[in-house]
């Protein structure tokens, strides 16, 4: 479509795909870094890329380690304040998710310039502004170009203690699996995009979306916390097997403990699904076992795991002695406590690390 005729009060018009939707497919994704040369990294690096974590970590003393993120995407709402309340808490979600608190952002802006007024381009600034300010954060600067797609975002730095990283890579057999927030945000999107969610669709939406993983910030002081990340553009099940495969374990999710925002399961039932979602099984489907369930169900499953999820809930790995702990700082940062999906497990010697999801 001729950009002079898209509607600029329908920004998700404007852009092919939103939110963490328009991520590159996992297994693309891959094949792209593989072409990068490896490189020296300091000893100070703690996290860099080998474990697919949120964000860097570099160590500055024995006591104080930097955290280092970026994220940005095209919009997943039309509403120019409420996309950049959700882009805003997306980036800053990285800090936490390494177990750290965020201090300092930078926007990260393109508009079509001539196509965009300038008042709805404001209202974007306005809501990642107003997301960093309730997160306590000094939003102090950016870069802005002319582009055809809107795009917004944050480049975002926080502090950890280099003993409290929480990284993929930490996860042992036994631990129980928390997720912080409800499934089901990308197949919410794609109906937005296609007119057919209504206002409560939309409020849910924009409810989970915007709501800080503040929590990840004192889930890093606890020592049974092993791993941690948040859920996003390559879905649960993706973001599992992040988890999972450098420790070498299975997830065991229970189905009928997984949380759905219940818009969504009837969205599915029409028909509606992002193809991020087909991109994502593509990627990583045969890693996912979903044989336990019955025939009708897998199709249902299939979707909700590898729905795209913008701005999800931290999904944490820990032992089962410190998970009244983690429900405690799930409830005061968002007064509730996550939800219990699994566990983690052993595999056998030569099995590959998966993904099964169980009745």
């Amino acid at each position: 479509m001729d950009t002079e005729m898209r509607d600029p009060n329908r920004l998700t018009a404007w852009a092919h795909g939103g939110g963490c939707g328009c991520k590159i497919a996992p297994a693309v994704l891959q094949r792209l870094l593989a072409q990068v040369p490896p490189h020296l990294a300091p000893p100070e690096l703690l996290v860099g890329t080998a474990t697919s974590d949120d964000a860097a970590v570099y160590r500055l003393r024995d006591d104080l380690a930097l955290v280092a993120t970026t994220d940005f995407f095209t919009p997943v709402v039309d509403d120019p304040y409420d996309f950049g309340a959700i882009a805003a808490t997306n980036a800053l979600s990285d800090v936490y998710a390494m177990g750290g608190q965020p201090l300092l952002a930078l926007a990260l802006v393109g508009m079509p310039i001539n196509q965009l007024p300038e008042s709805v381009i404001g209202r974007v600034l306005e809501g990642g502004a107003a997301a960093c300010r309730d997160a306590g954060v000094a939003l102090a600067g950016g870069h802005s170009i002319d582009t055809v797609e809107p795009i917004y975002g944050l480049a975002v730095i926080g502090t950890v203690h280099p003993q409290r990283v929480k990284t993929n890579a930490g996860a042992r057999p036994g631990d129980v699996l928390v997720l912080g927030k409800p499934l089901g945000v990308g197949i919410l999107s794609a109906a937005l995009k296609k007119g057919r969610l209504d206002t409560d669709g939309y409020q849910q939406m924009r409810r989970w979306t915007t709501l800080l993983n503040r929590a990840g910030a004192a889930l890093g002081e606890l020592p049974g916390v092993h791993a941690m990340t948040d859920v996003t553009g390559f879905g649960l099940a993706g973001h599992l097997l992040e988890m999972c495969r450098p420790a070498g374990l299975r997830a065991c999710v229970d189905s009928t403990a997984l949380p759905v925002l219940e818009v969504s399961r009837a969205l599915l039932a029409q028909g509606i699904a992002t193809g991020a979602s087909g991109r994502n099984w593509a990627s990583y489907g045969d890693a996912v076992d979903l044989s336990a369930l019955a025939p009708d169900a897998r199709a249902l499953w299939q979707s909700l795991i590898t729905d795209p999820q913008t701005s999800g809930g931290l999904l944490v790995a820990c032992a089962p002695d410190t998970l009244a702990a983690v429900q405690e700082a799930f409830t005061a940062a968002q007064g509730q406590p996550g939800w219990v999906i699994g566990r983690l497990e052993a595999v056998a010697p030569g099995e590959p690390p998966q993904v099964r999801v169980q009745p």
